[in-house]
């Protein structure tokens, strides 16, 4: 699933790219992706755009729209969509296609996705209706670069992947970096949040702007227009089971769960405990 660092540098390569680009017209052959019908997409023809941004795993494309003024497209990709600017443009045939946003000389802003839930998704909204939004009002703040302290922002009976993940309290976190967070905070997993000490606390917050920092170099040098449909993923423990681990060479262990595995170092981590499976999991600190 694209994560905070993939969203990241997609807002920054684009941003530039595409600030005062005319939009000839947009097509959704994905209709099912568009969650809004006022304003219409079509509102976006002959439109220009202003800016892109993001907010947790959320991109924002602002638009001046020639009919009703200023809009904002969301774009949430989930778990198998891609944003690609291509000199190309799709036939509406392409079963991957999702929304279609055409450029001048032939080129496309194009949403795809692969597999076979279809659940990226796209709203066009008016600027006073964006921040109340509900997958912008509910977002917890900003994981990278400054989040507030994690004493109280993880302050819950549940355990710090859960927690890291959840967009309610802290926004931009999936699989992949929670896995990576906490390798590097030398924390468990199936710790709780409200166990966490004021050192561990201030240690997991420090890790978790480190390594999303360090995904976000590796993009800076490795990530360019135009952006590939696979990201580079420098990991060191996540989905590596099998694998020494690359700070202690302890063979790393995963909790198996029914559409993805959870990666952890049983000697850095849980005090060489191995948890196999979560059905016979005891393991919660």
């Amino acid at each position: 699933m694209p994560e905070l660092p993939e969203m990241e540098i997609v807002a920054r390569r684009l941003a530039p790219a595409l600030s005062g680009e005319k939009i000839e017209s947009v097509l959704a052959p994905g209709i099912n992706a568009v969650k809004t019908f006022d304003p219409p997409l079509q509102a976006l023809d002959q439109g220009q755009f202003t800016g892109v941004r993001r907010r947790g795993k959320v991109l924002l494309f602002d638009v001046e729209s020639a009919a009703l003024g200023p809009l904002t497209l969301l774009v949430h990709l989930m778990s198998a969509g891609r944003m690609q600017l291509l000199d190309k443009r799709a036939s509406m045939r392409d079963r991957t296609s999702r929304l279609l946003i055409r450029l001048p000389e032939g080129r496309e802003l194009r949403v795809r996705e692969f597999g076979t839930r279809q659940a990226a998704w796209v709203k066009l909204l008016r600027p006073e209706d964006v921040e109340s939004e509900d997958s912008l009002a509910t977002l917890g703040p900003e994981a990278w670069p400054d989040p507030p302290e994690f004493s109280t922002l993880l302050d819950a009976p549940r355990p710090l992947h859960n927690l890291l993940r959840d967009q309610r309290v802290i926004a931009g976190i999936g699989r992949t970096w929670a896995d990576e967070i906490l390798h590097a905070a030398l924390l468990s997993p199936f710790k709780r949040g409200n166990d966490l000490s004021p050192e561990e606390a201030s240690v997991l917050r420090d890790a978790t702007i480190a390594e999303l920092g360090r995904v976000l170099q590796v993009y800076e040098e490795k990530v360019q227009l135009p952006l590939p449909e696979k990201f580079p993923k420098p990991v060191r423990v996540h989905a590596e089971q099998g694998k020494p681990c690359p700070r202690c060479e302890t063979v790393l262990e995963g909790v198996f769960y029914e559409d993805y595995v959870m990666t952890y170092c049983p000697e850095c981590q849980t005090e060489g405990k191995v948890l196999k499976d979560r059905r016979l999991s005891r393991l919660l600190k």
